[in-house]
C-alpha cells in the first residue's frame, strides 16, 4: 500500500463521522504514514469527540510536542478517554481468538503528569478502570472488569475485578496425555493494602470467589483426580504483604516488586473445599546502562489439601501452555534484557526455566520447562509511562504471540 494511499486513508478515518462542533487531530503533514493511520485508528476507536469551548486553549492532540511523536497522554488525561487494547490471542490452551480490552486512567497523577514535559512527575500510579472480553477458536470465551484505587498518596491501595468464563481445556495429569474438559464459572475478587508507615512495604488481605461447573468431555475422569466434583466454589481468604519501588507499575527501567501471600481456602468463606496456597513471587530491574534494562523474575506456589485440579499451581512461562505442567506445587524463573533504541521504540528478548512437582513427581523427577522469546515495545504514553507491544515466545513443540501492554510480569 503506497504513501499516498495511506494518507488518505488516514484523513478519511479521521474525519467520518466526526461532526463540525467536535475537534480534529493536528495536521499530520511530514509525519511518516504509520504514524497518521495509527492515530486515525485510535482517533475512531477511543471516540475522540470532545466539544469545543470558547475557553479550551488547545485542541485534542495525539502529537506529543516535545518529540513530535504519537503520544496518548493527554488524550487519557485531559479528556478522560479510553486507550483501546486489541488482544490477538495465540495461548496454546485455547487456540486463536481475538478480544478487546479499554482502558481509563484518572486519579492523583492526572494533574501533575497532564502539565509535564519530563519524565514520571511522581511514583503515585494512576487509577485505573479495565473492561475487556476474549473469544478464542475452541469456544472458550470470557469477560472481565476491574478498577484499581489509591488514596492519600498512595498509602491505601484497591483492586477489584469481576469476570464470567466459559473455557475449554486440557488436563494433562500424570500421563503427559491432554484430557478434555470444561470450566465455566463466575469469579470475584476484593483486594485491600496499606502502606506500612512510610516504607515501601504494603500489608493487607484479599478475597476470591469462583463459582464453577466442570465437566470432562471424555468418558473417564483422569485417575490422577482423586475425588473429582462437577460443581465447585473455592471462598479463599489470604493475607498479602507487597514490597514495591518499581519506578512505573507499567513498564519499569529500575526498582522492585514481591510479593508473599498466604492463602485460606475454607468452606466457611463460601467454597467447598479446604486447602492451602503459599506463594512468593518478585520482580526486579536493573539498568545496567541508560538504555540496557535486566529484568529477573522467580515465581513459586504450594499448595497443600483439598485444591480443585484446575487450581493447582502451574508453570507460568511466555510460550509454555497455561496448565500444561501442573501439581501441587509450581516454581518459574525469567530473565529478560530490554534494550531502548529510542525514548519511544524497545526491544527484548528473554528466556525462562521452570518445572511442576509434588504428588504426581517429585522435584529431581518433573521435567524441566524452557522457554525463549523476543518483543518490543512502543511508548504510547509517556507522562502515564504506558508501553505497548508483541511478545514471541517458543517452547518444546509449541510457540505463541502476545499483545503487551507493559510489562509481561504481573
Amino acid at each position: 500500500m503506497s504513501e499516498t494511499v495511506l494518507d488518505v486513508w488516514a484523513v478519511g478515518a479521521a474525519t467520518i463521522g466526526a461532526p463540525p462542533e467536535c475537534t480534529r487531530t493536528k495536521a499530520m503533514h511530514g509525519r511518516p504514514a504509520f504514524v497518521r493511520v495509527i492515530a486515525a485508528i485510535a482517533t475512531l476507536a477511543a471516540s475522540a469527540c470532545v466539544p469545543v469551548h470558547a475557553d479550551e486553549k488547545e485542541p485534542l492532540s495525539f502529537i506529543d510536542p516535545t518529540d513530535g511523536q504519537l503520544d496518548m497522554s493527554d488524550f487519557l488525561l485531559k479528556h478522560k478517554g479510553a486507550l483501546p487494547v486489541p488482544m490477538v490471542i495465540t495461548e496454546p490452551a485455547v487456540g486463536y481468538g481475538v478480544g478487546l480490552g479499554l482502558l481509563f486512567f484518572s486519579g492523583p497523577i492526572a494533574d501533575a503528569a497532564a502539565n509535564s514535559t519530563g519524565e514520571q512527575p511522581n511514583r503515585i500510579p494512576p487509577n485505573v478502570t479495565a473492561l475487556g472480553g476474549v473469544y478464542t477458536q475452541n469456544g472458550t470465551w470470557a469477560a472481565a472488569a476491574a478498577h484499581f484505587h489509591t488514596w492519600d498518596y498512595d498509602r491505601y491501595r484497591y483492586l477489584g475485578a469481576v469476570a464470567k468464563v466459559d473455557a475449554h481445556l486440557d488436563y494433562f495429569g500424570q500421563t503427559g496425555r491432554p484430557r478434555a474438559y470444561t470450566l465455566l464459572g463466575d469469579a470475584l475478587l476484593q483486594q485491600f493494602l496499606v502502606r506500612l508507615g512510610n516504607s515501601r512495604w504494603y500489608g493487607g488481605v484479599r478475597y476470591v470467589f469462583f463459582d464453577s461447573t466442570s465437566n470432562f468431555t471424555g468418558s473417564n475422569v483422569p485417575s490422577s483426580i482423586a475425588n473429582f466434583e462437577r460443581n465447585q466454589r473455592i471462598g479463599a481468604g489470604s493475607l498479602i504483604l507487597d514490597y514495591d519501588s518499581r519506578d512505573n507499575v507499567f513498564y519499569p527501567v529500575s526498582g522492585s516488586f514481591a510479593e508473599f501471600e498466604t492463602q485460606f481456602a475454607r468452606t466457611g468463606f463460601g467454597g467447598t473445599q479446604n486447602y492451602d496456597v503459599y506463594a512468593a513471587r518478585g520482580f526486579k530491574w536493573i539498568p545496567l546502562t541508560h538504555t540496557l534494562i535486566l529484568g529477573l523474575r522467580l515465581d513459586t506456589r504450594f499448595s497443600t489439601g483439598n485444591i480443585p485440579f484446575y487450581a493447582q499451581p502451574y508453570v507460568d512461562l511466555r510460550g509454555v501452555q497455561k496448565g500444561r505442567y501442573q501439581d501441587r506445587n509450581a516454581i518459574s524463573t525469567e530473565a529478560e534484557l530490554r534494550w531502548d533504541v529510542t525514548p519511544r521504540w524497545s526491544v527484548l528478548g528473554f528466556t525462562g526455566l521452570g518445572k511442576a512437582y509434588g504428588r504426581l513427581e517429585s522435584f529431581s523427577q518433573a521435567q524441566n520447562v524452557a522457554s525463549v522469546g523476543t518483543g518490543f515495545r512502543y511508548l504510547i504514553a509517556r507522562k502515564l509511562g504506558v508501553s505497548i507491544g508483541i511478545d514471541v515466545a517458543h517452547s518444546k513443540d509449541q510457540n505463541a504471540f502476545y499483545i503487551q501492554v507493559g510489562s509481561a510480569w504481573r
